[in-house]
């Protein structure tokens, strides 16, 4: 089937969209946003890919589901679009980033000055009903997002890893940490950040990194 994602992305995923698995999620993908209302919008499912090619990524940050409120969710983990409040666990984000790094350059919420810069913002699950999270869990999306992670770390030297909380850190346990940074800590909702979120230092850490690799650092 065909999918529009970004280049590279396509073709080292290309495999992926044939596959009975993927398919199957795209039949019920497909009924969801006929029948309900889904976030991201159908154009933003693949906004991190678009944002970010494979061939540019340098940070990867795992979430788990989009927002599942009216507009917030567009295609980025932990990133809202044009909404006036931010979601509590983005606020504590930009609170460790200012003790960390000490310059906030995307207080209106909107991460996608990161991800041209190279951060891929990849949610587990890249859909969700409006006002149920959780409810496109266990579709198909893990097992694709699962390869993303695989490719990245089989096919690129040198990326960070950044993942807050029990979830993102199961997912990453393929992760090569000779190859690569893993950054972990605890997820930075309200109900955990206090709980090692906080004081963690993962930008400035994911720039040490990059920047003894050669690459450029993150203007987070």
């Amino acid at each position: 089937m065909q999918v529009k994602i970004e280049s590279s992305w396509l073709e080292v995923l290309k495999n992926e969209f044939t596959k009975p698995y993927f398919i199957q999620l795209a039949d019920f993908i497909r009924e969801e946003y006929k029948n309900h209302i889904i976030y991201p919008k159908g154009k933003d499912i693949f906004a991190a890919f678009d944002y970010t090619p494979f061939t540019k990524t340098k940070v990867v940050i795992v979430g788990q589901d989009p927002y599942h409120n009216e507009g917030q969710a567009h295609g980025l983990s932990f990133s809202v679009k044009d909404c006036p409040k931010l979601p509590p666990s983005l606020k504590n984000i930009f609170k460790e980033l200012t003790t960390d790094i000490g310059n906030v350059t995307t207080a209106d919420g909107n991460l996608d000055k990161w991800a041209q810069q190279g951060v891929l913002l990849l949610n587990a699950t890249l859909t969700v009903r409006a006002h149920n999270p959780g409810s496109h869990q266990n579709k198909g999306w893990e097992t694709f997002t699962d390869t993303v992670i695989e490719k990245l770390n089989s096919e690129k030297e040198s990326l960070v890893f950044i993942l807050w909380g029990a979830y993102a850190q199961k997912k990453g346990q393929i992760i090569d940490k000779n190859k690569h940074l893993v950054i972990e800590s605890a997820h930075p909702s309200p109900f955990s950040a206090d709980k090692g979120f906080y004081g963690s230092r993962p930008f400035s850490r994911a720039n040490d990194f990059l920047v003894s690799k050669g690459f450029d650092k993150i203007v987070w």
